[in-house]
């Protein structure tokens, strides 16, 4: 039984290896300009990783089959206190590789999260609750106008908390989808009214939370034009599958046209523009 466990054991992780090998489950292709290095560094940490997996495994297929059972009375256990330089030695070899991947990712991360935004960047503010997604987008003056919490109201679609007394906020608009431009500096101004929620487009390379009671900024530049799903990747609440919704990556013509317009043309031209593209075949 122990040989027959051993083969099991070595044809799970050979056929664990083909998996990725073979290439047929990975990301979705990449559509930011940070995601090559992202890419790369993950690529890196799977192959060392693998190979850390493949090794443990043959070992544990090679013990199962040198010690196991051979039914004879004679045999008996022998208790070893192991060796404490092996001990060491592995321990060390671990730490060094790990925390070694930990900081070869810390540049990529670094980048989009510790440094301010390039000048010049497009700017959205990004509203999430349960169980849906507000985007805030500046008029054609540039400026987003005031908000505040106490005029936040659902039931007059005032979801963002907009003064509209306020006349930087008499040309804004606030959608259901997220639309930028492409080619160009990216901000996103997170944040969340009810709980933690979770930022993610998969063709972007990144996930960001937003956490109730902070302003969470990010940037990036996406290089390719088209329609892209977004998903709150956190947990939120028992309807937490339906808060969805749409990135269109536009070129810089269109949104500056968009950022002309009012309110209700705005919202017409992005029902058009949904309808115009279509997500990519993840096949």
């Amino acid at each position: 039984m122990g040989r027959v466990l051993a083969v099991i054991i070595w044809i799970i992780t050979l056929l664990s290896v083909l998996l990725f090998v073979s290439g047929k489950w990975w990301f979705p292709a990449a559509i930011s300009e940070h995601a090559p290095a992202l890419d790369r560094q993950f690529m890196i940490t799977i192959v060392v990783v693998g190979i850390a997996f493949t090794a443990a495994q043959i070992g544990l297929g090679w013990m199962v089959w040198k010690y196991r059972d051979t039914g004879s009375a004679t045999d008996r256990a022998v208790y070893s206190h192991g060796s404490n330089r092996l001990e060491v030695v592995w321990t060390v070899i671990t730490a060094i590789v790990f925390i070694g991947l930990g900081v070869m990712g810390q540049s990529v991360w670094a980048q989009l999260r510790l440094h301010d935004a390039p000048p010049g960047s497009y700017s959205v503010e990004v509203v999430a609750q349960q169980f849906q997604w507000n985007f805030h987008y500046a008029g054609k003056d540039g400026k987003f106008g005031r908000t505040d919490p106490k005029f936040i109201d659902d039931g007059s679609l005032n979801f963002v908390g907009l003064d509209n007394t306020d006349a930087s906020a008499a040309d804004d608009a606030v959608t259901s989808t997220l639309a930028i431009p492409v080619n160009r500096p990216v901000e996103l101004r997170l944040r969340s009214k009810d709980v933690i929620h979770n930022f993610w487009v998969p063709q972007l390379r990144f996930k960001q939370d937003l956490v109730p009671g902070m302003e969470i900024k990010i940037h990036f530049t996406a290089n390719k034009v088209g329609k892209y799903e977004l998903a709150c990747a956190e947990l939120c609440g028992q309807l937490h599958f339906k808060m969805r919704s749409f990135m269109l990556v536009l070129p810089e013509e269109e949104i500056q046209s968009l950022q002309a317009m009012p309110q209700a043309e705005f919202q017409a031209r992005m029902a058009e523009l949904l309808n115009q593209y279509q997500l990519p075949n993840y096949q």
